[in-house]
This record gives structure tokens, C-alpha cells and sequence, in this order.
């Protein structure tokens, strides 16, 4: 069994601590913040801070994708979860109108999930990974650098553990890479003598305002959970213990767009949002939140068939991260985890053939989501562009729109799009089978039913006003 340092210990390092953990590898994660999740896990949002991970108090959601991995890999977190006050959402309760056929189908079950606010989900993995065995927590303990060796094949560098602030120098069998969006380990490569990873990195051009809210009552859903109104894009998502969020989406190019950081002006606009206004109809928790300067980044460790290190891999947003609109990133993190145990599973004792065997699959199961997130954003940031510049608007991609349209009228399809929304499948997988292909070609045809929101004129005039 190998000797691993995680470095970092958010939520998805700790999960994918644990499931190695479970082969027998003796994990050490090694965490820069300083700060434990509090004993009660409901009472994170308020007595928790983790200064090392901006998006904390922003919108997350654990989608299907992420409870299958998690009842696989770790038994007994969705009862956790729960227990801290999270809540199971149920999407196929709120199937469009239009669709006649709303019978129960045999596997309809898998589209159920647990979901809460970020700092509760993590401190129930936090606790749940302090009590794991195999799985050592170090927390106020920053990484920074890697401890390497010669090239062990050409330029391929070998990583032998890490460096701390303190000069602590920690050996390891293998490092993985779990300090999300702003890692700095392409550097270290770098610095140590090896070759830099094959990146792709932009500013995805999206900004969030989003504002928490609690009640007696959770609002009920009246439209898609993800909506777009034009120049906005509207997020609805459920709480633990009685919370609820509302976060609008903009272009950060779109600067009239930016009075939605102020409180009045936020509830305005969403007041004139149909199907979306009663999700106002709590206490504010909080004011509006603002959140930008996000980065799409790709990264791939083998470059030209040769990985650039052994003995390093990365998971998570540490090897690619998107928009975070769609609130996949937990969902596709963990899938990404479980690839790394599976390789790691089989390769422990070769680690040339375990960085081989990682990005294969990563590339195999993990990255067409991101790859078709990329084209979702792009795709919905030149609509914006379009209706901010008044000019003519993109035409859509005729296949994603004919398999939209169909999901509105029939509950197969619609079922499907799900699949792909949460992490249980990509769009090619379900638009690959005959009975969906032929379902999509059937019903494809017509429009797409606009959802009511403001027009650009009246957005403008609330957010002026």
C-alpha cells in the first residue's frame, strides 16, 4: 500500500482521502487553513471560515452523480448529511407541464439527492474524515513545494512528497493535488525542473450576485432550477435546515449589470420574474453576495504521451474548473476522485503506469463534462453579448435545442436531460440511444417555450432605478 499526501483539505480531498484510505493507503492531508468545521455541522455557515476557499458561502449542489459515488465509496454520508439538516430533492416532482406521461419509471430513484449549503456539506465530510481510519487531518499546515528526484524516464520528473512553510520536508509514495482553482502546483513542477502541463485557461465572463434566505417554508419550484431570461440567468437552489439561495448570472462585460450588488435593486428585478419572485418570500440571511473573476482551466499532466511527473496526480477543480453555475463542481469532483482510486487501485506499484492509466480515464469520464460545460458557457456568454450590443443573437446549436424541446414533452427525454444536468451522463451518452435519438426527432421541431422575465429595456430601467 502507498504512502499519500493530500494537499488540501476541502471537500473533495477529504473524499477522495477517505476512498483511498479505504484500499489500505495511509493518507495524510495536509490543510493551509487553520480552522476546524465546528462540532455541530449546521452551525458551519455561521461559526466556520475558510479564508482559503472564496467560493465558500457561494451556491453549491450535490447532484445524483455525486450520491452515486458517495453510497459506492462512502457508505453512511448521505445519512450525515442529512442528519446535519440537509434535504433530499426530488427533480422528477417538478416535470414540465407539457409533458402528459408522468408516470413513475423502474429507475427513477437515482435522480434523488442530498443537497445543502457548502460550509454544512463540508463540515459533515470534515468530521466524517477526522473519524476515518487511515486518514490523517493537518490543518494551519501550507504546503509549498514539492520534493523531487531526477528525471526518472527522458524529462519525466519524479515527485518523492512535499515541503511546508515551516521546512518540514514530507515524504510520500504519491501527492495529489486537492488546493482547487488557485493551485500553484504547475509552478512547483516547473521550478523543480520539469515540463509545465498542457493548459487552456480564460476568465469564464460570468459574474454571481447571489442572496441566502430562510422560512418556514421552502419556496416551491415553478420553473427549471437553472433559468435563462435573457441578459440573466437565474439559480434556485434549496438549503439545509430551512435555507434557501437565489443567485443571478451575469456577463462581467455587461457593466450596467453590476447594481446587482445592491440589495434593493436585486429584489427589484427578481420581483418581475414570474415564476422565480416567491423564492423572496423569506428573511434574508444575508446581503447580496458578489462573486467574479472566475477562470475556466483545463489542465492534462501527459503531454505528447509522456506524463510530466511521477508519483503527482491532481483531482478536482486542481485539474480542471469551470463556471460554477451549473453547480457541478462537487458532482464532477468526485467523480474525478473515484477515478484516481480506481487507478491508484490498480497501479499503486507502478507509478508511470498509474499517471498513464489517470489521464486516460480522467479524459474518458470526467472531462466531457467540463468540455461541455465550456460550450454551454460560451454559447450563453455570446447571447449576451448580443442582447447587451443589441445585434442579431447566436444561432443555437440545432441538436441541443431539438433535444431541449423534446425534454419539455416527454418524460423519457426529459428524464434524460436530467442525466445530463447531474453528473449521471453526458449529452452524447443519452443522445446515443435509439429510443431518445428517436424521441428528439420526433418531438425536436418546435420552439422552445420562452420562460417570462424582464425584457432588456425594463432590466435596465429597475437596475437604473
Amino acid at each position: 500500500m502507498a504512502s499519500i499526501v493530500m494537499c488540501g483539505g476541502s471537500a473533495i480531498g477529504l473524499c477522495t482521502a477517505m476512498m483511498l484510505a479505504n484500499d489500505g493507503h495511509e493518507v495524510t492531508v495536509l490543510e493551509a487553513d487553520p480552522g476546524g468545521p465546528p462540532a455541530i455541522a449546521a452551525d458551519a455557515w455561521t461559526g466556520w471560515e475558510r479564508h482559503g476557499v472564496p467560493q465558500f458561502r457561494q451556491p453549491h449542489n450535490l447532484f445524483p452523480g455525486f450520491r452515486r459515488v458517495a453510497d459506492a465509496e462512502l457508505p453512511g454520508l448521505t445519512e450525515r448529511l442529512l442528519d446535519a439538516g440537509c434535504v433530499w430533492e426530488e427533480p422528477l416532482a417538478s416535470m414540465p407541464p407539457f409533458i402528459a406521461d408522468r408516470s413513475p419509471r423502474p429507475d427513477d430513484d437515482m435522480f434523488r439527492f442530498v443537497t445543502g449549503r457548502r460550509p454544512v456539506i463540508e463540515a459533515v465530510i470534515a468530521q466524517m474524515a477526522a473519524e476515518h481510519p487511515g486518514v490523517a487531518i493537518r490543518r494551519g499546515t501550507k504546503v509549498t513545494g514539492l520534493l523531487t528526484d531526477a528525471a526518472v524516464a527522458g524529462d519525466v520528473l519524479h515527485v518523492r512528497g512535499v515541503k511546508t512553510t515551516t521546512g518540514e520536508e514530507i515524504a510520500a509514495d504519491v501527492v495529489v493535488d486537492a488546493m482547487g482553482r488557485k493551485t500553484p502546483a504547475a509552478d512547483w513542477l516547473t521550478a523543480a525542473g520539469g515540463r509545465a502541463p498542457y493548459t487552456e485557461s480564460q476568465d469564464c465572463g460570468f459574474a454571481y450576485y447571489t442572496r441566502y434566505f430562510s422560512g418556514e417554508r421552502v419556496p416551491e419550484k415553478r420553473g427549471p432550477v437553472l433559468t435563462e431570461l435573457g441578459s440573466i440567468t437565474l439559480l434556485t437552489l434549496v438549503g439545509d435546515n430551512d435555507t434557501w439561495s437565489l443567485t443571478v448570472f451575469v456577463a462581467t462585460a455587461d457593466p450596467a449589470l453590476k447594481a446587482f450588488r445592491d440589495n434593493e435593486v436585486f429584489t427589484a428585478v427578481v420581483r418581475e420574474c414570474p415564476l422565480h419572485a416567491h423564492w423572496l418570500d423569506g428573511t434574508p440571511i444575508t446581503d447580496v453576495l458578489p462573486y467574479a473573476g472566475v477562470l475556466d482551466r483545463y489542465r492534462r499532466f501527459v503531454v505528447d504521451g509522456r506524463p510530466i511527473a511521477t508519483g503527482f496526480v491532481a483531482v478536482g477543480d486542481a485539474w480542471a474548473c469551470t463556471n460554477p453555475s451549473a453547480g457541478r463542481g462537487l458532482s464532477v469532483g468526485i467523480i474525478h476522485a473515484q477515478v484516481l482510486r480506481n487507478a491508484l487501485h490498480n497501479h499503486a506499484d507502478d507509478l508511470m503506469a498509474l499517471a498513464h492509466a489517470y489521464d486516460v480515464e480522467t479524459e474518458a469520464v470526467a472531462a466531457p463534462f467540463y468540455w461541455n460545460q465550456i460550450n454551454a458557457d460560451r454559447r450563453r456568454i455570446a447571447e449576451m453579448t448580443a442582447l447587451r450590443d443589441g445585434t442579431e443573437l447566436p444561432p443555437a446549436d440545432p441538436q441541443v435545442l431539438r433535444f431541449m424541446t423534446a425534454a419539455m414533452k416527454d418524460g423519457d427525454v426529459f428524464r434524460g436531460l436530467l442525466e445530463t444536468i447531474m453528473c449521471l451522463a453526458t449529452p452524447q451518452q443519452v443522445l446515443a440511444r435509439p429510443e431518445i435519438a428517436a424521441k428528439v426527432a420526433e418531438l425536436g421541431s418546435e420552439a422552445v417555450f420562452q420562460m417570462p422575465g424582464p425584457s432588456r429595456a425594463r432590466l435596465l430601467e429597475l437596475l437604473a432605478g
